[in-house]
C-alpha cells in the first residue's frame, strides 16, 4: 500500500488514497480540488524516497469535504482569593479533506481515489457461506 508523508498547518500527517482527514481550517470552497507540495516523504511498494527536507515536484491532490469546528474547550482561569474568575471557551475550526491522489516527482501517478475504492470493493465481495443451526439435545441419566 503506497502512501506519502506531507506537512500542513505545522502538523505532519500520513496520507494514502481515499483517506479522509482533519486538518487546520483552510480558507477555500466546500468541493475545490487542494494541491500540497511539501510532501517530506514518499513510498511505493517497492521504493521510498525521502525529502531533504522536501521532495521536489512531488505532490498530494485532495478534495475539501466541509470546514467543521472541534468539540469546546473549556478555560477557566482563577486567581486563589481574590475573587477573581474567568471562563471561556473556544472551538478549533478544521477542515475535512479525502485524499484523491499522490504524485511522485516526475508527474507518475502513485496511488488514485479511484483504484483504491475498487480494490475495497473487490475485497468485500466474498462468498457467503451459510450456517446450520445444530441444536444438540442433552439427555441426563438420574
Amino acid at each position: 500500500m503506497s502512501f506519502a508523508i506531507i506537512e500542513t498547518g505545522g502538523k505532519q500527517y500520513k496520507v494514502s488514497a481515499s483517506k479522509i482527514l482533519e486538518i487546520e481550517k483552510i480558507d477555500a470552497e466546500v468541493g475545490k480540488t487542494l494541491k500540497f507540495k511539501n510532501v517530506l516523504l514518499l513510498n511505493d511498494n517497492k521504493i521510498t524516497e525521502v525529502g531533504n527536507p522536501n521532495i521536489e515536484g512531488a505532490s498530494v491532490e485532495a478534495k475539501l469535504l466541509e470546514n467543521v469546528k472541534d468539540r469546546t474547550i473549556l478555560v477557566f482561569h482563577k486567581r486563589r482569593r481574590k475573587h477573581s474568575r474567568k471562563k471561556n471557551g473556544h472551538r478549533q475550526r478544521h477542515s475535512k479533506i479525502q485524499i484523491t491522489k499522490i504524485l511522485s516527482k516526475d508527474g507518475k501517478l502513485i496511488a488514485s481515489a479511484d483504484a483504491s475504492i475498487a480494490q475495497t470493493k473487490v475485497k468485500t465481495k466474498a462468498p457467503e457461506i451459510k450456517k446450520k443451526d445444530n441444536k444438540k439435545t442433552v439427555t441426563k441419566k438420574i
